[in-house]
């Protein structure tokens, strides 16, 4: 009787069976993790990245031009944005190399079925990113960060059509909004026109979002197809079809001035800062994806677009209408609903 009364008391005051008790009936997945410093400490990093990256990209492809045109070649600048990605992916494998050795899933050596599906992807990147230095002789720097994001619709609308996956009823409302914001943004109160950007600005900006997305779409397939394989390698293979396929835009467009003026002619430290942050990007992408999460991109591309817009305020006089400020905000919180409709998918 008297163990019987002690070990009563023990379970009444043992703090360790109340907190058993206390989740008894509860789900365990409500119980929030312990805290990771570290991981925190990773994900603000890349996040503060791709926000300056994602940022000062239209910025500085704007202030590259002199006197409203690019007196550098944009085909070699677009191969050595090829180029730094290689050698970046590279560096990446050397490290991996001599910390883990060379295995089946990270060296370069690969079969001739699994290279000859990069040259597609590779050649849609090329047209879009030659197309998004001619797209700003219609569209100003905020209003490109605001088109651009209509591949998050040609993105969706793919994977619908080739990889079968079922978009939420959320992602479509947000599909709605998205092009609404777009639209708003783009309003011109002080002149007849309706929209600031022309009818060609908007093709472009169209085009641009389909090359993206199925280039995009397109890619993850062949990522997915063999998850062991290091992204290093894919990446690799993937930006050395870009350089190939940059050469022959050399070749064919601007042949003539690279011989008679040399390869760098036009080059200033803005275009070098501007080859550099284009392939930065592409790799934060891919840091974001890995160490970070969809939200954190979504993030980042949304306060990208009000940094755009303020700073093109001191540096190209951009007025930052209520239309804008209205659309931009619309924009927002459609990819965030987008991105909250593919987690709960």
């Amino acid at each position: 009787m008297e163990y019987r009364r002690i070990k009563d008391q023990d379970k009444d005051g043992d703090p360790a069976h109340q907190d058993v008790e206390s989740l008894r009936g509860k789900d365990l997945l409500d119980v929030p993790p312990p805290f990771d410093k570290t991981k925190w400490k990773r994900k603000s990093a890349v996040t503060l990245a791709l926000t300056f990256l994602t940022s000062s990209q239209a910025i500085l492809i704007v202030w590259s031009k002199r006197a409203g045109r690019y007196e550098y070649s944009v085909t070699t600048a677009n191969f050595l944005v090829e180029a730094l990605k290689c050698a970046l992916s590279l560096a990446a494998l050397a490290r991996i190399w001599r910390t883990e050795g060379v295995t089946d899933d990270n060296r370069l050596s690969t079969t001739v079925d699994e290279v000859s599906v990069y040259p597609i992807p590779a050649a849609l990147y090329l047209v879009k990113n030659l197309l998004q230095y001619y797209i700003f002789a219609y569209v100003d720097a905020p209003g490109y960060q605001i088109l651009k994001n209509l591949n998050i619709i040609s993105t969706g609308v793919l994977y619908r059509i080739i990889l079968k996956k079922k978009l939420s009823e959320i992602q479509w409302a947000a599909f709605i909004l998205l092009c609404a914001g777009c639209t708003t943004a783009q309003l011109n109160p002080s002149s007849d026109h309706v929209l600031q950007t022309p009818f060609i600005g908007w093709l472009m900006a169209i085009i641009m979002a389909l090359l993206s997305g199925f280039a995009g779409v397109y890619t993850e397939a062949i990522i997915k197809k063999r998850p062991s394989r290091n992204i290093n390698v894919q990446n690799f293979w993937l930006y050395v079809f870009g350089m190939a396929f940059n050469v022959v835009a050399i070749l064919i467009q601007d042949f003539d001035a690279v011989v008679n003026k040399g390869f760098f002619h036009g080059y200033s430290l803005i275009t070098v800062l501007m080859i550099i942050n284009h392939a930065l990007s592409g790799i934060a992408v891919s840091m974001v994806m890995k160490y970070a999460d969809n939200i954190v991109k979504v993030y980042s591309t949304s306060v990208a677009m009000l940094v755009t817009a303020v700073v093109s305020v001191f540096l190209f006089n951009f007025h930052l209408s209520l239309a804008f400020f209205l659309g931009s905000t619309v924009v927002s919180v459609s990819i965030y609903l987008h991105s909250i409709g593919k987690l709960q998918r």
